[in-house]
């Protein structure tokens, strides 16, 4: 039902001068902060120093240990197994160094007590940074 009979109605306008004014103070803030985003550099020639340029590597001493209970230090042959032997052996690999730190190659069928006397030769040497080395499958 129509009870506006004579009146006639308006398309409705969508009014774009607010949209213009608020894309234009968007646009003045987006070039005024980039000309700030400008910086200076400066000509700084810098001084050469050549004392500690070379760091030193840290002293490892590698220990093998096959499945037979043989030793290696850094791949020399040990007669004996026992504790004391293998701390003489240590202690000559590290000629006097501080602080090495000793890796321990253990064969995957080796006996327990083997990997246990490295270890245990390693702190009677006084030897406390001890880590043991693995294969990626």
């Amino acid at each position: 039902m129509n009870f506006q009979r004579g009146k006639r109605h308006e398309d409705l306008e969508m009014n774009l001068v607010p949209l213009i004014d608020v894309l234009l103070v968007i646009i003045i803030f987006l070039v005024v902060s980039a000309t700030f985003s400008r910086t200076s550099e400066l000509q700084i020639n810098l001084p050469t120093a050549e004392a500690n340029a070379t760091q030193e590597k840290p002293l490892t001493i590698e220990v093998g240990v096959d499945a037979n209970g043989q030793y290696t230090v850094n791949n020399k042959g040990l007669t004996s197994g026992s504790v004391d032997a293998i701390g003489a052996a240590l202690q000559a690999a590290a000629k006097g160094g501080k602080e090495p730190t000793v890796i321990i190659n253990a064969d995957a069928n080796t006996t327990h007590q083997s990997v246990v006397n490295v270890m245990e030769a390693s702190r009677v040497a006084g030897y406390t940074h001890i880590t043991f080395a693995t294969q990626v499958k």
